[in-house]
């Protein structure tokens, strides 16, 4: 299912906060699995879904680290998740089918950025091995739970990169090849020469709504293969005007990575139907 990239008026902005997009909601019975669920909006988005009840799984590359960051958050489920080792996200996958629990939502929050050139696995560059590639890995194993009990979100995040550059296919394995450096953040106006952060940044609680509200809003449920901004639809734009980049929504393109990724990873739980 996909729908038109338009905004449907959510009453939410840019400053909304989870408590905002989540307030009145009730999660109960609900199960939701979280990657990279203990920093950063993972872990806010933890905190905000279990907070209305929800049972969050978060699925955590280091399990014993991730203790610390719940201790002020009852009932959250860890389990171990490298997204960058694909025999990793198998692993994790079998257990969950095994536990028989159906999902009924997925937020594919975790990513790295701005590393140095980095190969996992049969060669692939670290940053699209961990951000792209294990989270279609992840999201086809556990197909079956998804699909349960009348079906699940799937929500991923994306960056903004997107509005830079569509997808360069003779290249689609270039990563950010540095780590990020203070001139390079004060260059892109990411913080100040005093080492302020930008008015523009959001708070966590700011940063992780908009995925909240994807995972959680009754009024998002009859969409779906949508890009959200802000708390709502993005609209499609041109240049430098806010929304999301027309080829960032092309089917044909969401295809044709589609089959690249099954292809490097061996997994398409739709091959055969």
């Amino acid at each position: 299912m996909v729908t038109a990239q338009q905004p449907i008026g959510s009453g939410f902005g840019a400053r909304s906060t989870t408590a905002d997009v989540l307030a009145g909601l009730d999660l109960t019975g609900k199960l939701a699995v979280v990657t990279g669920g203990s920093s950063g909006l993972g872990l806010e988005a933890t905190r905000a879904l279990r907070g209305a009840g929800a049972t969050v799984v978060a699925a955590v590359r280091r399990p014993e680290a991730a203790a610390e960051a719940f201790t002020a958050v009852d009932g959250v489920e860890v389990r171990r998740l490298d997204l960058g080792d694909q025999a990793s996200v198998h692993t994790f996958a079998d257990e969950f089918l095994a536990s028989g629990r159906s999902i009924d939502i997925l937020i594919n929050n975790a990513g790295v950025m701005a590393l140095p050139e980095t190969r996992l696995g049969p060669g692939w560059e670290a940053q699209f091995a961990t951000n792209h590639l294990g989270h279609y890995t992840l999201t086809n194993r556990l197909w079956p739970a998804l699909a349960a009990e009348g079906g699940a979100r799937v929500v991923a995040l994306s960056p903004v990169g997107h509005r830079y550059s569509p997808i360069r296919w003779d290249d689609a394995m270039t990563p950010l090849q540095r780590h990020m450096t203070r001139e390079e953040m004060i260059a892109f106006g990411w913080i100040d020469d005093q080492g302020n952060t930008a008015p523009s940044f959001k708070t966590p609680e700011q940063g992780a709504a908009t995925q909240v509200r994807a995972a959680a809003s009754p009024r998002l449920a009859p969409t779906g293969g949508v890009y959200l901004n802000d708390c709502d639809i993005a609209p499609l734009s041109q240049d430098d005007a806010p929304g999301v980049r027309p080829h960032a929504v092309d089917p044909e393109q969401a295809a044709r990575l589609w089959t690249l990724s099954a292809q490097l990873t061996g997994t398409n739980v739709f091959a055969d139907r």
